[in-house]
């Protein structure tokens, strides 16, 4: 956008004139309002050039000669708002495995080796209507890049491989997902704006991510990428002429596909009332006022953007001045009524505060929606806010590449070529009137659904006091692995039943396993790094069968002390205590579970179920293969039939990236106090050694003060 440089560069030396004065000049001006500033100079950015394919490929050529550098943009339709329910997060995997799974000739590992050895980079990823895959490169590496980029376009192998690793690291991220209150807030607002249904509103979960497949990723690739539903944008040092040529060669024999149309969706804001998300481990809490906004083809958009701007844009807004400046109630709050290109934007007022100014924070909110009845934005406010809308407007599209990127938008969304010119007159145009006359057509305070994401119990004043409140579920739904079956779990066989007591006789016996109500542990844990070097703890545990454990440990960060039982689970380091996500607590408590001693006093509980199943090849011996399953346990045992000592274990665990099949191997037996069990556990993850952990010293039910499971009552409200 050479125009816009030199508009730039011209306001700047404006400037300089103007302290260049004389002083007698200058002294002319008492006030700086006196100031008589400059109209802002004509607005026509460096235009791309447009060319459509007779196969309706449309392609925008942006030259730019500054720097040898050639990047290039690729936007295909159909995003993740047109993904199966039952397999949201399908779209996700695609963008990632599509570039890192690799082409038919070459892996994506191998891709990377031969793009980085030309500082190049070629990517793919999603958004939720469109998938896009783009390339950077220097000048000389073009044909060499561009090749590399065409052949992941055409040609994607998708290996198994990597959809595991992209499935992993989804998984990963669901764990942890109520972690971080802001993230709850993100997941839980286009719910309660657009509707629970909304496909902008789906969430993926451990069924929808493990019900994808490699043959969807294909089919999905077959059915979109087609020269029809493509646009492509190229920026950088080249001549136009010589890449057209080169791009009709290369694309103007691709045949038409299928076209791919948006999915009709509606919007329904959640009923207006109070949602409440609790999380206990905070001090603040995350307000957001929600409903649906309009799409930016809709008249109204220029006098949306300047009340936006005006009541919640900026340091200058009415909401920062009077929530923030005045009244000390929060570091920032904001929002209005959001616009998007091809479906309503979110209405979204947002803002943090802390728990006891929960109520206080919502009700200011209230009062500044209220008051645009008796006080309306005025001329002042009007002029200011569309100055920052049009001061700031040049610094969005002051490079070529990010004009280009506007052009691709309006032809992707059906937008008149000139859009991006229209946008400073419309601003402009926006009158009092204007911006009076929206406000009651689209706010509307007793319309909003509003989020609360904190802690109830450190408000100053029931969320109730307000009206009706709804409790938000955030409860993460288990793996399918961890569902129950309709048909319950496989029945025992014979061998299994024998092969079972066996195990538990080579323990200590039956009965000795069943006197045992507590068990405590010192152990030395050994973390093995990724990166290389080892990271060595000591841990004292307490296990209280079934169903409590209580961990403290020794290591670089200091002493940490885990909790988890049935009523809740924390983690306690520096002073501080954290909330464990559900996830990890539930993983925590089947770790008890899975203690061969609790598995051992249930040898002959008929609600367990013991079944063989095959035999592997472990060391020396042909170990036999134990399916063992009871309430909320399930575990392979991998045992030597003629000791009845437990080689391995196996099971659906929480690893490194999130779910996954975890081992341990089971070694060192040595009895203590009547007692045979392993001291040595070696866990691996996907064959990869992750940790060991050596049983030091053990004691059989030691004594259990019931006050080490609960949370102390002095670190009660201290979170962060």
């Amino acid at each position: 956008m050479k125009t816009a440089r030199l508009s730039l560069v011209a306001i700047f030396a404006s400037a300089i004139i103007l302290v260049s004065l004389s002083p007698s000049a200058v002294a002319q001006a008492k006030d700086w309002k006196q100031i008589n500033i400059p109209k802002l100079p004509a607005f026509h950015p460096q235009e791309p050039k447009r060319i459509e394919l007779p196969n309706g490929m449309v392609i925008f050529l942006q030259e730019d000669h500054e720097l040898p550098l050639m990047d290039g943009t690729m936007r295909i339709r159909g995003g993740d708002r047109s993904e199966p329910a039952n397999k949201t997060g399908m779209l996700d995997i695609y963008g990632d495995v599509w570039r890192t799974g690799g082409t038919k000739t070459q892996t994506g590992d191998q891709l990377d080796d031969y793009l980085e050895a030309r500082a190049a980079k070629v990517e793919t990823e999603d958004t939720a209507d469109s998938t896009i895959i783009s390339f950077s490169c220097l000048k000389g590496d073009f044909d060499d890049v561009f090749k590399a980029f065409n052949d992941v376009l055409r040609n994607p192998e998708f290996r198994a491989d990597k959809i595991d690793i992209a499935k992993k690291q989804m998984d990963d991220g669901i764990s942890r997902r109520n972690d971080d209150p802001s993230d709850i807030a993100t997941r839980l607002e286009p719910k309660l704006a657009y509707g629970a249904d909304n496909p902008y509103a789906r969430n993926a979960e451990y069924a929808t991510v493990a019900a994808v497949t490699r043959q969807d990723l294909v089919d999905w690739h077959k059915a979109h990428v087609h020269p029809n539903n493509i646009i492509l944008g190229i920026v950088g040092d080249f001549d136009s002429a010589a890449l057209e040529a080169k791009l009709r060669a290369l694309y103007g024999s691709w045949q038409k596909g299928p076209a791919v149309t948006a999915p009709d969706i509606t919007f329904h804001s959640a009923k207006p009332g109070y949602y409440l998300a609790k999380k206990t481990d905070v001090n603040q809490s995350t307000v957001a006022m929600l409903g649906v906004g309009i799409r930016r083809d809709n008249p109204d958009f220029y006098a949306v953007e300047v009340f936006n701007e005006a009541f919640g844009g900026g340091f200058s807004s009415r909401l920062f001045k009077d929530i923030r400046t005045l009244k000390g109630l929060a570091y920032g709050v904001g929002g209005g009524i959001g616009t998007s290109f091809d479906h309503p934007g979110m209405l979204r007022i947002s803002t943090a505060t802390k728990s006891e100014s929960t109520i206080e924070t919502i009700s200011a909110i209230y009062e500044e929606i209220d008051k645009l009845k008796t006080d309306p934005i005025s001329d002042s406010e009007i002029k200011l806010a569309k100055d920052s809308i049009l001061n700031s407007f040049v610094f969005n599209y002051d490079t070529p590449e990010k004009v280009l990127r506007e052009h691709m938008a309006y032809e992707f969304y059906g937008y008149p070529s000139d859009f991006l010119e229209r946008f400073r007159t419309g601003i402009e145009n926006v009158t009092k009137e204007d911006v009076a006359r929206i406000v009651p057509m689209y706010l509307h305070k007793d319309q909003l659904a509003v989020l609360v994401v904190g802690n109830p119990e450190g408000f100053a004043k029931p969320l109730s006091t307000l009206g009706p409140v709804t409790d938000e579920d955030l409860t993460i739904p288990p793996m399918p692995d961890e569902e129950q079956s309709d048909s319950g779990p496989a029945a025992s066989n014979p061998q299994g039943k024998a092969l079972m007591a066996k195990v538990a006789e080579e323990l200590g016996g039956v009965a000795k396993l069943k006197s045992i109500k507590s068990l405590g542990e010192n152990l030395t844990l050994t973390q093995k790094s990724p990166q290389g070097g080892d990271t060595q703890m000591t841990m004292r545990t307490i296990l209280l069968f079934p169903d409590h454990m209580h961990v403290a440990m020794q290591g670089p960060m200091g002493n940490v002390t885990y909790v988890v039982t049935p009523s809740g689970a924390f983690v306690a380091m520096q002073g501080q205590q954290h909330e464990i996500p559900g996830p990890q607590a539930t993983e925590m408590l089947k770790q008890v579970k899975r203690n061969l001693i609790y598995l051992g006093q249930h040898a002959d509980d008929p609600a367990f179920t013991f079944a063989v199943s095959g035999t592997e090849k472990i060391g020396d011996a042909e170990a036999a293969i134990l399916d063992v399953s009871g309430p909320d346990i399930s575990v392979q045992l991998y045992v030597d039939p003629q000791s009845g000592r437990v080689l391995r274990e196996k099971y659906q665990g929480m690893g490194r990236t999130g779910p996954s099949m975890q081992e341990t191997d089971l070694s060192n037996w040595k009895t203590s106090d009547g007692i045979t069990i392993p001291r040595l556990h070696t866990n691996k993850q996907d064959g990869e050694v992750t940790s060991t952990s050596e049983v030091q010293s053990l004691e059989l039910n030691p004594a259990v003060d019931p006050k080490m499971f609960e949370k102390p009552a002095a670190e009660a409200g201290a979170a962060h």
